[in-house]
């Protein structure tokens, strides 16, 4: 007797950014997920890491069906206490007299060859919706939306083309993206950038890209201590999210390499970078070295982590400085670490990477607060955009000033 067909509901990618469903469910393994995942989704993994690897290796070494018949024994093992988050996240109720074991058996029993038949893809929306993703949007996916159908879900649909159509979603937008005009923070390491960005974000906040908050990272050697530095893959996805929110006519960014840590800056963010007016922020050494200080050890985990990176710092020096910048750490004197590193390292590589560029203005970083408006007011000077659109921005910054903001 022939088996009934099953329809899948399936939705894009895209229409899960632009109109966010109930719930979004990745069901890729944990590692998968923090490499990278869409915006807003909660990790729900059918496998974990092990599983998921064991399933890859018998679907290459022995045969899609071995694979498949693994998967089918993990799920069933799984398969209530998946259920019960799902339905707790979808503020839905499992059917008392559901047999959810008895339910992958009937769904899976004909083998991966009669189930891909059986699932019909339908197009839907997500206005409402609980989505549910894999990698590529193949049997995982689909398979979970029809057995959570069957037991009255009706709201569960899938991504057609699944985590992989929302990769090349993210990489076409930001190939597409064309920076607005920029203008780029520049100046020795310790002079505030970061900290003068974050506080022109607080007044504009439409104008400021922080890639560093975006990579977690500071863009040096040292620059992951204390911080968690994400993939290229997750750094491109909070990118588009940035982009998306809209950027106001005008970004604002601090000066980095072409790599911050290990991500490397996609063409059109590295151009702005490049290629913005650069503005020249300056501070004393002894106000670059409390700047310093108070971000790299501002836990006390920092202190082990910097104890781990700099013999890399050392050989980088030369020979004679070997265990001294450990030494140093370790007996308390960190003004004056952080002082020598900055006369022999980072000052005359800055140096040398800011050799022959020209700034349009130079600011005095001493105090973040003052620095940020005065930056603000240098650039609605030199604007070309409109003054109704400068006239709407000052009444929303008014508002914001008003409500403590």
């Amino acid at each position: 007797m022939s088996r009934a067909q099953l329809s899948v509901p399936l939705v894009e990618a895209q229409q899960v950014l632009d109109r966010p469903p109930r719930v979004l469910v990745d069901l890729r393994s944990p590692g998968e997920f923090e490499l990278d995942h869409l915006p807003q989704a909660v990790n729900v993994p059918l496998f974990d890491d092990l599983e998921r690897a064991l399933i890859g290796r018998l679907y290459v070494q022995s045969s899609p069906q071995a694979a498949f018949e693994e998967g089918r024994r993990v799920t069933r093992e799984k398969i209530e206490s998946f259920t019960a988050t799902v339905a707790e996240l979808a503020g839905w109720r499992v059917p008392a007299a559901a047999d959810l074991v008895a339910g992958v058996e009937s769904l899976t029993d004909g083998g991966i060859t009669v189930l891909e038949r059986e699932l019909v893809p339908t197009a839907s929306r997500t206005e409402g919706a609980v989505v549910f993703y894999c990698w590529r949007g193949g049997l995982r996916s689909r398979a979970v939306v029809a057995f959570l159908r069957r037991l009255g879900l009706e709201a569960a649909v899938a991504i057609e083309g699944g985590y992989r159509a929302y990769r090349s979603w993210t990489r076409r937008s930001i190939e597409e993206w064309r920076p607005p005009p920029s203008f780029v923070l520049r100046g020795l390491t310790g002079v505030g950038k970061t900290l003068v960005l974050r506080e022109l974000a607080r007044l504009r906040p439409e104008w400021a890209l922080d890639l560093e908050s975006l990579a977690g990272h500071r863009s040096s050697i040292l620059g992951m201590v204390g911080l968690q530095p994400v993939s290229q893959k997750l750094f491109e996805s909070r990118l588009v999210g940035r982009i998306r929110a809209g950027l106001g006519g005008v970004c604002v960014l601090e000066g980095e390499s072409r790599k911050v840590g290990d991500i490397v800056l996609p063409s059109p963010v590295w151009e702005a970078v490049d290629r913005g007016t650069a503005l020249e922020l300056r501070a004393d050494r002894a106000r670059r070295v409390r700047v310093l200080l108070d971000d790299y050890l501002s836990h006390e985990s920092s202190r082990a982590e910097l104890a781990e990176r700099l013999p890399f710092l050392e050989t980088r020096l030369g020979a004679r400085w070997k265990g001294v910048l450990v030494s140093m750490l370790e007996s308390a004197q960190e003004a004056d670490l952080v002082g020598l590193l900055l006369e022999h390292y980072y000052d005359p590589l800055y140096r040398h990477s800011e050799r022959g560029r020209r700034y349009a203005a130079s600011f005095e970083s001493e105090d973040p607060v003052t620095a940020a408006r005065e930056i603000v007011q240098w650039i609605e000077r030199r604007s070309t955009l409109t003054k109704a659109s400068w006239a709407r921005r000052s009444t929303i910054a008014a508002e914001r000033e008003r409500a403590g903001l």
